[in-house]
């Protein structure tokens, strides 16, 4: 039987670039995953993905090297402790991230990803949009993160004690970086679902594929937008928000909140189960997947901070040289992806050698193609791989590289572009 490619990307599955090869997505709310779901994953990936896990950007978590005939035991597997991957990738509303589970309102921003995620996991009516469709919370714009999504939800001070959010639309990196526009302020929580359906509605309905939200903006501008997402009935709505006693299912980060930094997203199996193990004990049973490409562990009391760091201490966790020091976001380029001009990780790892120690001082994030997975825009000092050059007729081709610093804007710009491997690494050297 041949499998329709096109069709395995809702289940979060893609080719790997290596034939005939296979990437499974999991699909995670707001990075958050449980002790048990992890461990899961840690067996599958053991038994499947060749001992190894990679974390991303959005907080969800990659298993490739899977083989054709693995794919539907890995999904049952998965779904066995309630891991569905429907929409992790293809045309769909993606996984929900949350950047803020360390701040003060973030049981309430956890139990809103979770609410969206469930909203529009498996909804027919959202699963052949023109491209992916991303929704991000964030308790505050330090970050940038809101201004990259299709859909970006800042908190927002109210008045009269309720949950509001500042909505942002029709961001994105990749090749064309477009800042999210301010769309709303001050919108109710129980109207977000509401908004968000006639936001992808009118996506759905006026651009063409592959394009994202921010095309159809561009074509109609921001304020031509706003007058058409306000003008539908439906937008006006308000959904209750019902209680229920698994609203917050993370022990609040004010018991003491613990990262564990891990280069390039990179965590094999066994780790990620002792991680799990710690979590049950510690953590109240969950972990979390930053965008940092990092675990954290909320604690359950602050009385175990000492204990939980010395169970991370035994399990091999604590920093073992600058790289584990170095906040690195990477994503698996040519490595894995099909799509990827240079090998991330090994680049990764030569700037954090030319650099020394001085890399600590600054956020990293290399992208191995121009579609900017890393958010490279969004980080201090930012590499992407953007072609592959042969020198001279007959030479293999190898990757050219732009160099991103602060910009003018809200994301960083290119300030050094089209250099090879050697030029990227004297040039690094400089920033030291």
């Amino acid at each position: 039987m041949t499998i329709d490619v096109q069709k395995l990307r809702l289940e979060g599955i893609y080719p790997q670039r290596q034939k005939p090869f296979f990437m499974q997505r999991v699909k995670l709310a707001g990075g958050i995953i449980s002790s048990d779901q992890a461990l899961k994953v840690a067996q599958v990936a053991e038994r499947y993905a060749r001992g190894l896990v990679h974390l991303t950007t959005r907080g969800s978590i990659e298993l490739h090297w899977l083989a054709e005939a693995d794919l539907a035991p890995v999904a049952a597997q998965l779904a066995s402790v309630g891991l569905v991957n429907r929409g992790a990738c293809g045309g769909a509303v993606r996984g929900v991230v949350c950047g803020s589970l360390g701040a003060a309102g973030a049981p309430a921003l956890e139990a809103l990803a979770r609410r969206i995620h469930r909203h529009f996991t498996g909804n027919p009516r959202f699963e052949a949009l023109p491209k992916k469709f991303k929704v991000g919370i964030e308790s505050d714009t330090a970050s940038g993160r809101h201004l990259i999504q299709d859909v970006g939800l800042v908190a927002a001070h109210s008045e009269d004690g309720s949950a509001r959010f500042d909505v942002y639309a029709a961001g994105g990196l990749g090749r064309e970086p477009v800042p999210g526009f301010l769309l709303a302020q001050g919108v109710l929580e129980e109207s977000l679902l509401p908004l968000i359906e006639t936001i992808a509605r009118l996506y759905q309905e006026n651009t063409p594929p592959p394009k994202r939200l921010k095309y159809f903006v561009r074509q109609i501008g921001p304020d031509a937008f706003r007058d058409l997402v306000f003008a539908c009935p439906a937008v006006a709505q308000e959904l209750p928000v019902a209680p229920t006693l698994s609203a917050s299912l993370v022990p609040s980060a004010a018991n003491g909140r613990l990262e564990v930094p891990l280069f390039a997203g990179e965590l094999a199996a066994d780790r990620l189960a002792a991680l799990a193990d710690i979590a049950a004990r510690f953590g109240g049973g969950w972990l979390m997947v930053t965008g940092d490409q990092n675990v954290v562990l909320h604690l359950s009391a602050q009385s175990e901070k000492d204990a939980a760091e010395q169970a991370l201490a035994d399990a091999g966790f604590a920093p073992q040289g600058p790289r584990d020091r170095v906040t690195f976001r990477v994503c698996p380029g040519d490595h894995e992806c099909i799509m990827g001009l240079a090998p991330t990780r090994e680049v990764a790892q030569a700037v954090v050698d030319a650099m020394g120690p001085a890399a600590q001082a600054l956020s990293w994030a290399i992208s191995g193609c121009p579609n900017c997975c890393a958010q490279p825009q969004l980080s201090q000092a930012g590499v992407v791989a953007t072609r592959l050059v042969a020198e001279t007729e007959g030479e293999a081709r190898t990757p050219r590289f732009d160099l991103y610093g602060k910009g003018a804007g809200p994301f960083a710009e290119p300030v050094k572009q089209g250099l090879t491997r050697d030029e990227l690494l004297e040039a690094v050297r400089q920033l030291g």
